[in-house]
């Protein structure tokens, strides 16, 4: 196993610190060459915090009973006195970056990123090169102890910290972009389902890929757009069949539809019953739009 670690008093002594606001106690770098997996077990935990970073592959984790996967770009954060379980492969070519810390000052710096209380807790910090940079200054600082190295590696844990919380507030901000897209794009369909409307086109009008368009907008619906304008048009057509004496053919051409044959076959795959069906039984009051013979 290639490691590569630091430690403020030579060895790897879990402490806990309150007469200070922080403090780095540890930190390293392992990577698995020749073991096939490692695992880490500590019945009782430890007596400050642990805070991981997966750069690559997954580590899986127990959280009570139940396992559960750090993917790559994760950080992990062990709380102290909790008990710890967590193990990672060689074939899945994992590295991780830890450090271990305490002070007074602790848990209000993490609760900036993570949630109050808790055992176990992983939250996506993005996959990025600053990340393994800022655990290596920190290792090199409890190696070589320069002047000042505590204050720096509690500047860096912070930066660590930081772009964390800088990758949850824009990865908040493309969710709310998202939701708008979809929001915008629900309006047009629900306006202009009578006109012709391409998905490509629409996409394409608002400067977005087709293929993440149509990702975005399952994503918040459920379903993709064709099949939401789809719906649109046919319980327009099917409240037009129950309320007006439009033929078949005028009623598809006004939902958008301009060939009658396509839109009775598209009517009754939505129904289960073609128009003129639907419009007998409606009138009979024997069914309900949506159901099924």
């Amino acid at each position: 196993m290639y490691a590569n670690t630091g430690y403020l008093d030579g060895t790897d002594i879990d402490r806990e610190e309150l007469d200070r606001p922080l403090v780095v106690v540890s930190c390293g770098n392992y990577r698995l060459r020749t073991m096939p997996f490692l695992n880490t077990t500590r019945p009782q935990g430890r007596r400050d915090y642990q805070l991981m970073y997966v750069a690559s592959g997954n580590v899986y984790y127990m959280l009570g009973k139940e396992e559960r996967t750090a993917t790559a770009g994760s950080l992990i954060l062990f709380r102290p006195g909790y008990p710890q379980n967590y193990t990672y492969y060689r074939r899945e070519q994992t590295e991780v970056y830890w450090v271990h810390f305490s002070g007074r000052e602790a848990e209000e710096i993490i609760g900036e990123v993570f949630d109050q209380g808790g055992a176990v807790q992983v939250t996506a910090a993005g996959r990025s090169a600053e990340y393994p940079y800022l655990y290596l200054q920190m290792i090199r600082e409890l190696q070589v102890q320069n002047p000042y190295f505590e204050e720096l590696n509690n500047i860096h844990l912070r930066e660590i910290l930081l772009l964390a919380k800088r990758y949850q507030s824009e990865a908040a901000g493309a969710d709310r972009r998202m939701k708008r897209e979809v929001d915008a794009a629900v309006r047009y369909f629900n306006e202009n389902y009578s006109e012709p409307v391409s998905i490509a086109s629409y996409a394409k009008a608002q400067n977005m890929s087709t293929c993440w368009f149509i990702r975005i907008f399952r994503q918040y619906t459920g379903m993709p757009p064709l099949q939401y304008l789809t719906k649109i048009r046919i319980a327009k057509a099917a409240s037009l069949l129950e309320s007006t004496d439009y033929n078949v053919g005028e009623i598809g051409a006004i939902v958008g539809y301009e060939n009658p044959l396509y839109f009775s076959r598209i009517f009754k795959k939505q129904t289960g019953y073609s128009p003129v069906e639907y419009r007998k039984k409606r009138s009979e009051d024997t069914i309900t739009f949506g159901d099924t013979p």
